[in-house]
């Protein structure tokens, strides 16, 4: 069975979000292990759009977190406190996240991306060019690195897909090339 029918057989065929039934598609909450159902939510493009772009968030549009927070699935429960973090400034947000309780890997898999924390202490990862890298951004790399540790070498040009970041150190991000993780400083990268 395709996620997508798992997905709309456990939401009922709504965005697991804020309820709509219009404009559904499968969202992978970042970062992902696994993949699969136990990874992602059913999200109307309503929804998508704003977890991807602060910038049109519309604060009224997620008062529907205050039921579906208490979703019994983690990706559900992730995508909750990452956006009432994000809009904790309003109040209201702030009020429905001291009601939340995630459990330790939970909570874990939420700030995995840093949201949630203060802009001040937040670690603010860039690539060779100065642009901002996030979990799950795609890089390439611009110069030929020996892995340590290993014989291995990796080549100028490799795609590396689906990166993690270093929360205590700017300049680390990590990823698979030759299907074994890696360690990458930034400056050795180019977000694709």
């Amino acid at each position: 069975m395709s996620i997508e029918r798992e997905l709309n057989k456990r939401s009922g065929s709504k965005c697991e979000l804020c309820g709509t039934t219009e404009n559904l598609k499968v969202y992978d909450v970042l970062p992902t292990k696994k993949g699969g159902l136990g990874e992602s939510i059913l999200a109307c493009s309503t929804c998508i759009n704003q977890i991807e772009n602060p910038d049109t968030v519309d604060l009224n549009h997620w008062r529907c977190l205050n039921d579906s927070m208490w979703s019994e699935h983690a990706p559900v429960q992730v995508v909750a406190w990452r956006m009432l973090s994000r809009l904790r400034a309003a109040g209201w947000p702030q009020e429905l996240l001291d009601q939340m309780y995630l459990d330790e890997d939970t909570l874990a898999w939420a700030q995995a991306t840093g949201e949630g924390e203060e802009d001040e202490n937040k670690v603010i990862h860039r690539d060779s060019n100065g642009v901002i890298l996030e979990t799950g951004d795609s890089v390439v790399l611009i110069k030929d690195l020996k892995v340590k540790g290993s014989s291995m070498v990796a080549k100028q040009g490799t795609a590396v897909r689906n990166i993690r970041l270093d929360h205590e150190n700017a300049e680390y991000i990590e990823g698979k090339v030759d299907g074994q993780t890696i360690v990458i400083i930034t400056q050795y990268v180019k977000k694709i």
